[in-house]
């Protein structure tokens, strides 16, 4: 080692330059076992994760686009149910009108009816009540004019007609002037 002689290297420089040969050996046995056997471990395993992400990339992209068409089939759920509800919320306003305009024609025609019932009911007491008045007003009318005259009025058909012109003389004058 003359060449190096003037040359302090310190620790880096061997002894032994057997050390060094050793040294080389070695670290081309440990270069060439783990370029043949660690490598293309650790490659492989780069390789598998590489797919794994990739392959968990493309389940996530194919989830979110699978929760996307569910979001727009949901939407569309959505505004039919809207639509629909809003059609049944119309039908329901146009029964009930319906249901109130039959319900106050069936009033109508109630009312009616109990009205006209009613008017016939009050015509026929009403005949019933002049019938009777004529019946007592003649039989009073001739027991007073019979006290009056002096003399009996029971012939009937005269009776009749004295009581008709006395109800004709009271329905030809109002009340007030009676």
């Amino acid at each position: 080692m003359p060449l190096l002689e003037g040359i302090n290297l310190g620790p880096l420089l061997p002894e032994h330059p057997e050390e060094l040969i050793v040294g080389i050996i070695l670290f081309l046995i440990i270069w060439f076992v783990a370029a043949k056997f660690v490598v293309p471990k650790f490659e492989a395993t780069y390789a598998e994760r590489t797919e794994e992400i990739q392959g968990g990339i493309e389940k996530a992209e194919a989830a979110q686009a699978e929760a996307a068409a569910a979001l727009e089939e949901y939407r569309a759920q959505l505004a039919s149910a809207r639509e629909e509800a809003s059609r049944i919320r119309e039908d329901a306003k146009s029964q009930g009108a319906a249901i109130i305009a039959d319900m106050r024609q069936q009033a109508t025609e109630e009312s009616s009816r109990l009205l006209s019932n009613a008017k016939a009911q009050i015509e026929a007491e009403r005949a019933t009540a002049v019938t009777q008045l004529r019946s007592e007003v003649g039989g009073l009318a001739t027991t007073l004019a019979g006290r009056i005259i002096g003399e009996s009025l029971d012939d009937d058909e005269r009776a009749a007609r004295t009581v008709d012109r006395f109800i004709a003389d009271l329905e030809a004058h109002p009340a007030g002037q009676a």
